[in-house]
C-alpha cells in the first residue's frame, strides 16, 4: 500500500444516532415477527453491533426496547394531525391524511409494530401507547370540528373512523400500496364525510356539524 493510499475512516455513531438505530431496527423485527420471537442478539446482530451494546442503551432488556420503540414511532404519528386551524375542515383533514399516508409509506414497518403492539404484547404500558395515538388523533379530529363538548355518538364516530383509517393503511400495504397515496387520502375523506352524515340521522350534534360542512364546501 502507497504512503498516499487510505482506508475508509469508521464514523462512530453519536449516542442520539445509535439510539435511532436501534429503535428502527427493532421496529422492523417487531413489525415481522412477534415481540416474543424476537431477542436482543436478533437486534445486535440485525444493527451490526454487539448484545453489551444494546443492553448498554436499554438495560432494561427486550421490554424496555420494544416500549422504547413503540414510543418512537407514536411520537411521530400523533403529529400527523396537527394541522393550523385555518381553512375549510375537509383540506385541512386531507393535509393530515397526507402526512399519516406519508409516515406509512417510509415507516411501514414501525406502522405495523406500532398498531400490533396492543395486541401482541399484553401490557398497560405497551397498550396505553397504541391507544394514545388514536385518541390524540381523535382530539385534534374534534378540535378541527369545533366541538368542545361532543356527545358520545359524535366521539364513537371519530374513533370508529380513525380505526377504519388504520385498518386501510394495513391493507394498503398489504395491497403493495395501492391505489396511489392521494387515492387513497380522497377516499378517507369521503368515507369520514360518509359516516358523519349516517351518524347526522341519530344525532343533532353531528347534524349542525354535517349542515357546517355542507355551507363550508
Amino acid at each position: 500500500m502507497t504512503p498516499s493510499a487510505t482506508t475508509p475512516a469508521y464514523r462512530r455513531l453519536s449516542v442520539e444516532e445509535r439510539r435511532r438505530q436501534l429503535l428502527d431496527t427493532a421496529l422492523s423485527l417487531f413489525a415481522h415477527r412477534a415481540p416474543e420471537d424476537v431477542s436482543l442478539d436478533d437486534v445486535a446482530e440485525a444493527a451490526g453491533v454487539s448484545r453489551p451494546l444494546v443492553y448498554r442503551y436499554f438495560p432494561g432488556g427486550k421490554q424496555q426496547l420494544y416500549e422504547a420503540a413503540l414510543r418512537s414511532a407514536a411520537d411521530e404519528l400523533q403529529q400527523c394531525f396537527d394541522e393550523a386551524r385555518q381553512g375549510p375542515l375537509l383540506p385541512r383533514l386531507a393535509r393530515a391524511l397526507d402526512r399519516y399516508l406519508t409516515f406509512v409509506d417510509e415507516h411501514d414497518a414501525g406502522f405495523s409494530a406500532l398498531l400490533q403492539g396492543g395486541s401482541v404484547v399484553e401490557t398497560s404500558r405497551t397498550t396505553a401507547i397504541v391507544d394514545g395515538v388514536r385518541r390524540a388523533a381523535a382530539e385534534h379530529i374534534l378540535s378541527h370540528l369545533g366541538v368542545t363538548a361532543p356527545g358520545p355518538r359524535l366521539r364513537m364516530t371519530v374513533r370508529m373512523w380513525i380505526t377504519a383509517v388504520e385498518a386501510a393503511s394495513l391493507i394498503w400495504l398489504d395491497e403493495d400500496k395501492q391505489p396511489p397515496a392521494d387515492d387513497l387520502r380522497d377516499w378517507l375523506v369521503e368515507q369520514f364525510v360518509a359516516v358523519l352524515t349516517v351518524t347526522a340521522g341519530r344525532d343533532p350534534q353531528t347534524a349542525a356539524l354535517v349542515a357546517a360542512l355542507s355551507a363550508d364546501g
